[in-house]
């Protein structure tokens, strides 16, 4: 785990490097400390000696400084060590994930994705920064004051014998108890997480359905998980201090007890007793910190665990599949020509354990500047099959071509620069309609705007806001309506100039006469680029060049309006139903 890590610690291994220097000379002036004081009460105060006793107390103020100047390096670079660390390692995972497929994404859940960016690098961050201290204080602290215990009295020294293999033993069982919760800890989080952020993204669903008390209970059950889960590993990790603490002050006894004729017998000065003792509790405490560390990283290996698993997943799309190795043609230089696009008998499922295909067998063939219609019942995979234009899903079998060419033959950048798409669930950022639509193109300027939005029927409403253009939307587009909305990302996708348009059940929430007008407007002001439409209301496309009627994965029937009227089943009783409830309606 660490070799995996480690590349992330990259522009900041200087300071881990100094702070751990920092760390070891910090321990090691701690540890020479006793010596001088005992150097003071054994020689200094015996002899009277006020010069040698001030020298020594001087030295001594010396190292102590040095010490804490030491100290605070030590705490100053792991700071910075640790929060560059965590910052790599979240910009890592956060362009990773931008490479993934839709398939990769939802092999993690969204608040799963928020909870390994956030709380398990704040994880990781923090142990490198605890780690770069005790991690080198504890082991230095531990071997110098062991050998320097010994050098003064090895008959003492084997209180160690008893105490030493006592402590080990009781690090070793909690961390074997502890390890398995602490990942358990991270999933109840996750649990959390995602509670929460379902709550809040569909609150107004939630306050429509007053279902309020329902999602209270639900937070509540995963939030007494969490809290049961947390109790349980820190509960080990809490009875962990008084036990050793019993063991360490137990030990203390045991030299006191032993240490006390050796001194009347005049094999020991009491200031070299008295810094035994000093020696004999750093290195319990050295140990103590030692189970500390264990504890921490025990969490930590945990989260690096499921911070690796976001860092290790491959994208299933990546650039560069379909090279046909061309020298005249470079991979990186292909650019889409035009609008054209071509099902070679695809096949698609989702899950490729799955017997049944999603797509099964699509074969069709668009020209360039064309306006297709695709309609079909719910679950018909009208959606997936649009989404295999631009790459966002890959067909497993046959080949799907843009321009004439394999989209596995451009990269991805190239392929979605030339393919805009509105997708059914209309999506706008924080800020303002200005900065929603230069999405579609960074550079344009404001008659690029407006045009667009006139093509999209939005700039009627536009005008109406306060600011205009410079009106704020909110978080997701707030302070506007579902058909503003579906309006605006028309526009964005417009302002592309794309050689590919695809509206996904885009125009939905607008009336009949604004999704006619937008319809005129794409064939006026957009007649090189191929429009793709999936409609749910037959009018939306029976002007279109191509209807494409989609059943169970299946193309059922091609062809315009007149000719689907005449040889398709599934068309004309759609359109016969439609113009049903809209005489009823009307």
């Amino acid at each position: 785990m660490i070799r995996k890590l480690w590349p992330y610690t990259r522009g900041y291994r200087k300071w881990i490097f100094l702070g751990v220097l920092c760390s070891a000379s910090e321990a090691v002036f701690e540890l020479l400390l006793p010596l001088v004081m005992a150097d003071i009460v054994d020689t200094g105060i015996p002899a009277g000696d006020t010069a040698y006793i001030l020298t020594r107390g001087a030295l001594m103020v010396g190292m102590a400084l040095v010490s804490m100047s030491l100290g605070i390096g030590a705490a100053f670079l792991s700071s910075r060590a640790g929060q560059g660390f965590g910052a790599n390692l979240r910009q890592a995972q956060y362009s990773h994930i931008q490479e993934y497929s839709f398939r990769n994404i939802e092999k993690f859940s969204t608040a799963s994705l928020v909870t390994r960016l956030t709380n398990d690098c704040n994880m990781l961050q923090m142990s490198l920064m605890m780690g770069m201290r005790l991690l080198v204080r504890a082991p230095v602290m531990l071997v110098s004051a062991l050998a320097l215990a010994v050098s003064i009295s090895l008959k003492l020294s084997r209180v160690f014998l008893v105490a030493m293999p006592l402590l080990l033993l009781l690090i070793g069982l909690v961390v074997k108890l502890v390890s398995p919760m602490f990942s358990s800890l991270q999933e109840r989080t996750d649990d959390v997480n995602l509670a929460v952020q379902e709550n809040l993204s569909g609150i107004r669903v939630v306050k429509s359905f007053v279902r309020e008390d329902y999602e209270e209970e639900k937070f509540r059950k995963r939030n007494d998980a969490l809290r049961a889960t947390s109790e349980r590993a820190f509960g080990f990790v809490v009875m962990n201090m008084p036990i050793m603490m019993l063991i360490t002050y137990g030990t203390i006894i045991a030299v006191m007890w032993y240490g006390a004729p050796l001194v009347q017998a005049g094999e020991l000065e009491v200031g070299l007793l008295s810094t035994f003792f000093t020696y004999i509790t750093q290195v319990l405490m050295s140990l103590m910190m030692v189970s500390m560390i264990m504890m921490m990283l025990t969490r930590a290996v945990a989260c690096a665990k499921r911070v690796a698993e976001v860092l290790d997943e491959v994208p299933d799309i990546t650039d560069g599949e379909g090279q046909t190795g061309i020298e005249e043609d470079p991979f990186r230089e292909r650019l889409v020509p035009d609008g054209s696009v071509d099902f070679d008998h695809v096949y698609f499922k989702y899950n490729s354990d799955s017997e049944k295909w999603n797509l099964h067998d699509i074969d069709l063939h668009i020209k360039s500047g064309m306006t297709v219609g695709i309609i079909g019942g719910t679950g018909s995979a009208k959606s997936t099959l649009v989404q295999l234009i631009p790459r966002l899903y890959e067909a497993q079998e046959g080949t799907v071509r843009v321009g004439g060419r394999p989209v596995k033959d451009y990269t991805m950048e190239h392929l979605r620069d030339a393919v805009s798409m509105v997708l059914q669930k209309n999506t706008l950022f924080s800020g303002t309609i200005r900065e929603n639509l230069l999405w579609g193109d960074e550079n344009a300027s404001d008659a690029d705007i407006e045009a667009a939005c006139e093509a999209a029927c939005a700039s009627e409403f536009i005008h109406r806001m306060p600011d205009g253009y410079d009106t704020d939307l909110g978080q997701g587009g707030v302070n506007v309506s579902g058909g503003q909305k579906q309006r605006l990302c028309i526009a964005r996708a417009i302002l592309k100039k794309p050689k590919v348009l695809i509206l996904d059940d885009s125009t939905s929430a607008v009336d009949t006469a604004t999704d006619a007008k937008i319809r005129a407007a794409f064939r006026t002001r957009l007649p090189d680029t191929t429009k793709i439409i999936i409609a749910q209301r037959i009018i939306s496309v029976m002007d279109a060049d191509l209807i494409v009627v989609m059943d169970d994965g299946r193309i059922a029937d091609a062809g315009t309006h007149e000719e689907l009227m005449k040889t398709s089943d599934i068309y004309r009783d759609v359109y016969q139903s439609q113009q049903e409830g809209a005489s009823i309606d009307g």
